[in-house]
Protein backbone atom coordinates (compact mmCIF):
# COMPACT_ATOMS: atom_id res chain seq x y z
CA UNK A 1 0.00 0.00 0.00
CA UNK A 2 1.57 3.32 -0.92
CA UNK A 3 -0.06 6.44 1.52
CA UNK A 4 -1.53 9.61 -0.24
CA UNK A 5 -0.68 13.55 1.54
CA UNK A 6 -4.32 13.25 2.46
CA UNK A 7 -4.09 9.99 4.34
CA UNK A 8 -5.61 7.86 2.02
CA UNK A 9 -3.77 3.91 1.47
CA UNK A 10 -3.30 3.27 -2.05
CA UNK A 11 -3.15 -0.24 -3.49
CA UNK A 12 -0.51 -1.04 -5.98
CA UNK A 13 1.80 -3.28 -7.46
CA UNK A 14 5.57 -2.86 -8.18
CA UNK A 15 6.94 -5.59 -9.96
CA UNK A 16 10.61 -5.37 -11.33
CA UNK A 17 12.37 -6.65 -13.92
CA UNK A 18 15.73 -8.39 -14.35
CA UNK A 19 18.26 -6.11 -15.23
CA UNK A 20 15.57 -3.28 -15.55
CA UNK A 21 15.86 -0.29 -18.48
CA UNK A 22 14.05 1.87 -16.50
CA UNK A 23 10.37 1.78 -15.03
CA UNK A 24 6.90 2.31 -16.30
CA UNK A 25 3.90 3.78 -13.98
CA UNK A 26 0.72 2.28 -15.45
CA UNK A 27 -2.63 4.31 -15.07
CA UNK A 28 -5.79 2.87 -15.65
CA UNK A 29 -8.89 3.52 -17.05
CA UNK A 30 -12.27 4.18 -15.22
CA UNK A 31 -12.85 0.23 -15.89
CA UNK A 32 -11.93 -2.33 -13.18
CA UNK A 33 -8.46 -2.21 -11.41
CA UNK A 34 -4.78 -3.29 -11.59
CA UNK A 35 -5.55 -6.81 -11.56
CA UNK A 36 -7.62 -6.92 -14.93
CA UNK A 37 -4.04 -5.19 -16.57
CA UNK A 38 -2.08 -8.35 -15.19
CA UNK A 39 -1.39 -8.54 -19.36
CA UNK A 40 0.60 -5.15 -19.47
CA UNK A 41 3.11 -6.07 -16.47
CA UNK A 42 4.06 -9.20 -18.67
CA UNK A 43 4.23 -6.91 -22.17
CA UNK A 44 6.67 -4.81 -19.85
CA UNK A 45 8.80 -7.46 -18.61
CA UNK A 46 9.14 -8.64 -21.97
CA UNK A 47 10.66 -5.21 -23.19
CA UNK A 48 12.76 -5.24 -19.86
CA UNK A 49 11.21 -2.69 -17.81
CA UNK A 50 9.43 -2.63 -14.10
CA UNK A 51 6.27 -1.63 -13.63
CA UNK A 52 4.22 0.06 -10.69
CA UNK A 53 0.52 -0.07 -11.18
CA UNK A 54 -2.09 2.06 -8.62
CA UNK A 55 -5.47 1.39 -7.84
CA UNK A 56 -6.65 4.88 -7.48
CA UNK A 57 -8.75 5.97 -4.53
CA UNK A 58 -12.03 3.82 -4.39
CA UNK A 59 -11.16 1.57 -6.64
CA UNK A 60 -9.87 -2.21 -6.37
CA UNK A 61 -8.50 -2.53 -2.48
CA UNK A 62 -7.89 1.27 -1.78
CA UNK A 63 -9.20 3.67 0.39
CA UNK A 64 -11.34 6.71 -0.21
CA UNK A 65 -13.84 8.12 -2.72
CA UNK A 66 -12.80 8.63 -6.37
CA UNK A 67 -12.37 12.22 -7.40
CA UNK A 68 -10.59 14.33 -10.16
CA UNK A 69 -8.00 15.81 -7.01
CA UNK A 70 -7.44 12.33 -5.56
CA UNK A 71 -6.73 10.87 -8.65
CA UNK A 72 -3.75 13.10 -9.15
CA UNK A 73 -2.82 12.65 -5.24
CA UNK A 74 -2.94 9.14 -6.11
CA UNK A 75 0.01 9.11 -9.03
CA UNK A 76 1.87 11.99 -6.90
CA UNK A 77 2.20 9.03 -3.98
CA UNK A 78 2.93 6.35 -6.78
CA UNK A 79 5.49 8.97 -8.37
CA UNK A 80 7.08 9.89 -4.80
CA UNK A 81 7.65 5.77 -4.66
CA UNK A 82 9.29 5.09 -7.57
CA UNK A 83 11.80 8.87 -6.93
CA UNK A 84 12.01 7.98 -3.22
CA UNK A 85 11.92 4.27 -2.31
CA UNK A 86 12.94 3.05 -5.08
CA UNK A 87 15.85 5.61 -6.07
CA UNK A 88 14.66 6.25 -9.76
CA UNK A 89 15.66 9.24 -11.74
CA UNK A 90 12.70 10.88 -13.74
CA UNK A 91 14.86 10.50 -17.41
CA UNK A 92 13.98 6.50 -15.98
CA UNK A 93 10.28 6.53 -15.48
CA UNK A 94 7.84 6.48 -18.02
CA UNK A 95 3.95 7.28 -17.30
CA UNK A 96 1.44 5.04 -19.15
CA UNK A 97 -2.43 6.50 -18.83
CA UNK A 98 -4.99 4.53 -20.52
CA UNK A 99 -8.31 6.46 -21.10
CA UNK A 100 -9.45 8.00 -18.13
CA UNK A 101 -5.18 7.49 -17.05
CA UNK A 102 -4.50 9.80 -19.85
CA UNK A 103 -5.81 12.61 -18.36
CA UNK A 104 -3.94 11.77 -14.63
CA UNK A 105 -0.74 10.74 -17.03
CA UNK A 106 -0.89 13.93 -18.59
CA UNK A 107 -1.23 16.21 -15.19
CA UNK A 108 1.53 14.26 -13.90
CA UNK A 109 4.02 14.84 -16.81
CA UNK A 110 3.88 18.07 -16.74
CA UNK A 111 4.23 18.27 -12.85
CA UNK A 112 6.89 15.94 -12.46
CA UNK A 113 8.52 15.75 -16.18
CA UNK A 114 8.92 12.05 -16.24
CA UNK A 115 11.61 10.68 -19.43
CA UNK A 116 8.36 9.87 -21.31
CA UNK A 117 4.85 9.93 -21.23
CA UNK A 118 2.19 7.50 -23.33
CA UNK A 119 -1.01 8.18 -23.62
CA UNK A 120 -3.37 5.13 -25.20
CA UNK A 121 -7.21 5.38 -25.70
CA UNK A 122 -7.40 9.24 -24.39
CA UNK A 123 -9.89 12.06 -24.64
CA UNK A 124 -8.85 15.55 -25.16
CA UNK A 125 -10.39 16.67 -22.08
CA UNK A 126 -13.69 15.58 -20.00
CA UNK A 127 -15.73 18.28 -21.45
CA UNK A 128 -14.72 17.75 -24.80
CA UNK A 129 -15.97 14.58 -25.02
CA UNK A 130 -19.36 14.64 -23.14
CA UNK A 131 -20.38 17.25 -25.54
CA UNK A 132 -19.98 15.33 -28.50
CA UNK A 133 -21.71 12.45 -26.48
CA UNK A 134 -24.32 14.84 -25.35
CA UNK A 135 -24.41 17.64 -28.02
CA UNK A 136 -28.14 19.15 -26.72
CA UNK A 137 -27.19 19.54 -23.16
CA UNK A 138 -24.63 22.37 -22.32
CA UNK A 139 -22.28 20.35 -20.68
CA UNK A 140 -19.13 22.80 -21.40
CA UNK A 141 -21.11 24.52 -18.39
CA UNK A 142 -22.02 21.46 -16.49
CA UNK A 143 -19.05 19.36 -16.25
CA UNK A 144 -16.90 19.33 -12.91
CA UNK A 145 -14.66 16.82 -14.18
CA UNK A 146 -11.98 17.83 -16.26
CA UNK A 147 -8.74 16.09 -17.02
CA UNK A 148 -8.20 18.71 -19.73
CA UNK A 149 -4.94 16.68 -21.39
CA UNK A 150 -5.44 19.20 -24.00
CA UNK A 151 -4.61 22.32 -22.32
CA UNK A 152 -1.93 20.97 -20.40
CA UNK A 153 -0.39 19.72 -23.69
CA UNK A 154 -0.77 23.07 -25.29
CA UNK A 155 0.69 24.53 -22.51
CA UNK A 156 4.11 23.78 -23.27
CA UNK A 157 4.41 20.59 -21.53
CA UNK A 158 7.82 19.04 -23.07
CA UNK A 159 8.54 15.18 -22.18
CA UNK A 160 8.40 13.14 -24.74
CA UNK A 161 5.24 11.82 -26.11
CA UNK A 162 3.33 8.70 -27.92
CA UNK A 163 -0.06 8.66 -28.66
CA UNK A 164 -1.52 5.45 -29.25
CA UNK A 165 -5.19 5.26 -30.75
CA UNK A 166 -7.60 3.20 -33.18
CA UNK A 167 -10.44 4.42 -35.65
CA UNK A 168 -12.41 1.82 -34.15
CA UNK A 169 -12.74 3.23 -30.77
CA UNK A 170 -16.16 3.29 -30.11
CA UNK A 171 -16.16 5.25 -26.51
CA UNK A 172 -13.39 8.03 -26.97
CA UNK A 173 -13.38 9.31 -30.97
CA UNK A 174 -10.13 8.82 -32.97
CA UNK A 175 -10.14 12.34 -33.29
CA UNK A 176 -9.06 12.96 -29.65
CA UNK A 177 -5.76 11.33 -30.01
CA UNK A 178 -5.05 13.01 -33.28
CA UNK A 179 -5.13 16.36 -31.51
CA UNK A 180 -3.20 15.43 -28.27
CA UNK A 181 -0.64 14.42 -30.78
CA UNK A 182 -0.90 17.73 -32.57
CA UNK A 183 -0.82 19.62 -29.66
CA UNK A 184 1.94 17.75 -28.10
CA UNK A 185 5.68 19.21 -28.57
CA UNK A 186 8.21 17.34 -30.56
CA UNK A 187 9.44 14.93 -29.52
CA UNK A 188 6.60 13.16 -30.23
CA UNK A 189 5.32 9.92 -31.90
CA UNK A 190 1.40 8.72 -32.98
CA UNK A 191 0.53 5.14 -33.55
CA UNK A 192 -2.63 4.22 -34.97
CA UNK A 193 -4.06 1.42 -33.34
CA UNK A 194 -7.23 -1.18 -34.22
CA UNK A 195 -10.15 -2.68 -32.84
CA UNK A 196 -12.27 -1.26 -29.65
CA UNK A 197 -11.99 0.80 -26.98
CA UNK A 198 -11.49 -2.11 -24.65
CA UNK A 199 -9.29 -4.28 -26.65
CA UNK A 200 -7.26 -2.07 -29.11
CA UNK A 201 -3.81 -2.66 -27.72
CA UNK A 202 -4.80 -6.66 -27.89
CA UNK A 203 -5.42 -5.85 -31.55
CA UNK A 204 -2.74 -4.39 -32.35
CA UNK A 205 -0.27 -6.92 -30.28
CA UNK A 206 2.60 -6.74 -32.10
CA UNK A 207 3.04 -3.42 -33.64
CA UNK A 208 1.41 -1.92 -30.02
CA UNK A 209 4.61 -3.83 -28.69
CA UNK A 210 7.38 -3.37 -31.22
CA UNK A 211 6.56 0.55 -31.41
CA UNK A 212 6.07 0.97 -27.75
CA UNK A 213 10.07 -1.01 -27.26
CA UNK A 214 11.32 1.32 -30.15
CA UNK A 215 10.26 4.40 -28.45
CA UNK A 216 10.93 3.88 -24.97
CA UNK A 217 14.46 2.22 -25.70
CA UNK A 218 15.13 5.28 -27.05
CA UNK A 219 13.82 8.07 -25.16
CA UNK A 220 14.40 6.83 -21.90
CA UNK A 221 18.28 6.87 -22.86
CA UNK A 222 18.43 9.81 -24.44
CA UNK A 223 17.06 11.69 -21.49
CA UNK A 224 19.99 10.75 -19.26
Amino acid sequence: MLSTEDGEKIHAWWVPAAESRGAVLFLHGNAGNIASRIGYVRMFHRLGYSVLMVDYRGYGMSTGTPSESGTYRDAQAAWRHLRVERALPAARIAVLGESLGGGVATWLAAQQKPGALILLSTFTSIPDLAAELYPFLPVRWLSRIRYDSLALLKAGLTTAILVAHSPDDEIVPFAHGKRLYEAASEPRQFLELAGSHNEAALYSRAAWENHIKSFLDKVLADAL
